[in-house]
């Protein structure tokens, strides 16, 4: 399900890269560096995610995880540039490296703790519904 979310918002995000208005002089909504690259990473990236979570659970936690570390070494190349280019072709402020840090940590612990809270909740819940005593009656 988080799949789907962070996989249009990434298409979104990065159609409205090219919509001038909401892209005024390299700026996305004034704060974010954009530029054309950039944008199509965006929207490379959220059809990954949208292939991952249809192909299943399993497959979307691992594009968490992977998308999670790239996101992180991005995030940490942007904090050394600064105001500049990343890898010579993404352009990056300090909102820029923020934003792919917070991504990252979200995108980590998503595809680290899904499936174990996941498992969690359902072995309550089929505890919660069993016939499993819920006071321990003494002799």
């Amino acid at each position: 399900m988080l799949g789907f979310v962070f996989g249009f918002a990434f298409l979104i995000g990065g159609a409205l890269g090219f919509v001038p208005g909401i892209t005024k002089d390299g700026m996305f909504f004034g704060l974010f560096m954009v530029n054309t690259p950039h944008n199509i990473l965006r929207i490379a990236s959220g059809t990954m995610f949208l292939i991952a979570s249809v192909l299943g659970e399993r497959l979307a936690r691992l594009w968490f995880r992977m998308f999670g570390i790239l996101y992180g070494a991005i995030a940490i190349t942007g904090f050394l540039v600064g105001e500049g280019m990343i890898f010579g072709m993404i352009s990056n402020n300090l909102y820029d490296a923020w934003g792919h840090a917070g991504l990252a940590l979200a995108m980590l612990v998503i595809g680290f703790t899904s499936r174990r809270q996941a498992a969690v909740a359902s072995a309550k819940a089929a505890w919660m519904s069993s016939d499993a005593p819920t006071k321990i009656e003494s002799p």
